[in-house]
């Protein structure tokens, strides 16, 4: 049995004439004798009757002391809807379909709840489903602990989802449905002319999204990493083959794609910059442990993490740069925060070893009079800290000095999905034909 997993997010299930969008996709995937999971996300936005920020107010802003267990429950609701109404939809366009529950559907999870981590795929009732020839329906974003408690997954769960149960069920290839037409080398909003990447890796997917790109959840590309099962990005719409990801023999370091550098300019916006003062004879030995500790007690994640005798700088979300002052003085420590800050990043594995990266980066910013605040690297990624002021004009003069509007050549001996000629996203050869199909 081919099995594909074919992710759809609340913008796609929203209407009925969305659903039949989804219903034409399933088609195709039946008529290429796969076998199909569909996973669907809760319908609309805030403020929409079923989205779940929409049932989080329903109870929080009446009885704000609800506990995450019962709240749980409560935003599950809004998958379990739309898993019904697009089932119902797919019969009605003759396809045989049913829904399912994430418990229903085999998904284990630990007791963190409205954040868990799956701990188990136990799918053999979905499988039982699939052979009978059903298309089954199940809804993303939650799951089950091992005493019965439904627990949800956390921002961006339905993505994650769908990975786990592709991993579980051997699926040749899991299909994330958006509202655009793939992974783009920058946010079109901001940048009309990002263009649709083709094929990239999973490690690169996975920083993009790790830097603030919202096409595909981080933990979703994760979990398709390290299980080997290529993702594809795809507009609901149709209107293309969307953006193929894929990691070929070397984990981390696709052999498909492009041959550049950078990859793609991504963005987060809202951060707030803290800076920690050292007093006149210098920090202790123990100041960096204390400094650290005191946000990870405080639950504040920190990013763009600067290390010095001087100093200890780094960032934080805005809606916690109150709570991270407070902490911190509670430590005697002398505290700067800058608010009205942004992350703008380059990402690309190519830039590994390539002299003249952060070169041309400053020299973009340079040319638009941006200051750059603070830096961090890796050998994906060059990370720089702007005032949110200049957070769209540093997103469009990196786009600009990487040429990324423009395709890069084809690596010679690939097709027009990346791929090696009569090979799959693994380089195993395919039957019928150059390029293959997943």
């Amino acid at each position: 049995m081919r099995i594909i997993v074919q992710k759809f997010g609340g913008t796609s299930v929203n209407t009925a004439e969305l659903r039949l969008d989804i219903a034409a996709r399933v088609h195709e995937a039946l008529a290429a004798g796969m076998s199909s999971v569909v996973v669907v996300s809760a319908m609309g936005r805030s403020g929409e009757p079923y989205a779940t920020d929409t049932l989080i107010s329903l109870c929080r802003d009446r009885y704000p002391e609800t506990p995450l267990r019962e709240m749980d429950l409560l935003m599950s609701c809004g998958e379990i809807i739309s898993s019904v109404l697009v089932a119902a939809a797919l019969r009605s366009q003759g396809i045989d379909a049913l829904a399912m529950t994430g418990a229903q559907a085999g998904i284990v999870t630990d007791d963190r709840y409205s954040g868990a981590d799956i701990v188990a795929i136990q799918p053999d009732h979905l499988v039982r489903r699939l052979e009978d020839g059903k298309v089954v329906v199940v809804a993303g974003f939650q799951g089950v602990t091992e005493v019965g408690d439904t627990t949800t997954l956390g921002r961006g769960g339905s993505d994650i989802t769908a990975a786990a149960l592709g991993a579980g069920l051997g699926a040749e290839v899991i299909e994330i449905y958006t509202d655009v037409d793939g992974v783009k080398t920058a946010d079109p909003r901001i940048v009309p002319e990002a263009r649709t990447i083709d094929v990239v890796g999973h490690f690169e997917v996975c920083q993009m999204a790790s830097e603030g790109a919202k096409v595909v959840h981080p933990r979703a590309v994760e979990i398709a990493m390290r299980n080997n099962v290529p993702l594809r990005v795809k507009s609901t719409h149709g209107g293309g083959p969307g953006t193929l990801i894929a990691t070929g023999r070397r984990m981390g370091w696709p052999e498909i794609g492009e041959s550049r550098p950078v990859t793609a300019v991504t963005h987060v916006p809202n951060l707030a910059q803290v800076r920690v003062l050292a007093p006149e004879d210098g920090f202790d030995p123990q100041a960096d442990l204390r400094i650290f500790d005191a946000m990870a007690g405080a639950g504040i994640s920190v990013d763009l993490i600067n290390v010095a005798p001087e100093l200890v700088g780094f960032t934080v979300t805005m809606n916690l740069a109150d709570r991270a002052e407070t902490v911190l003085a509670r430590q005697g420590l002398k505290v700067q925060t800058r608010r009205g800050c942004a992350k703008v990043s380059v990402v690309g594995l190519g830039m590994r070893g390539v002299p003249g990266v952060m070169a041309k980066v400053t020299r973009a910013l340079a040319g638009e009079r941006i200051k750059i605040l603070q830096t961090a690297d890796s050998h994906a990624t060059i990370s720089c800290l702007v005032e949110a002021k200049d957070m769209e004009r540093s997103v469009i003069a990196l786009h600009r000095e990487f040429q990324l509007a423009q395709a890069s050549p084809r690596p010679e001996g690939r097709d027009g999905n990346g791929l090696r000629h009569g090979a799959n996203s693994n380089g195993n050869p395919v039957p019928g034909g150059p390029g293959g199909r997943l």
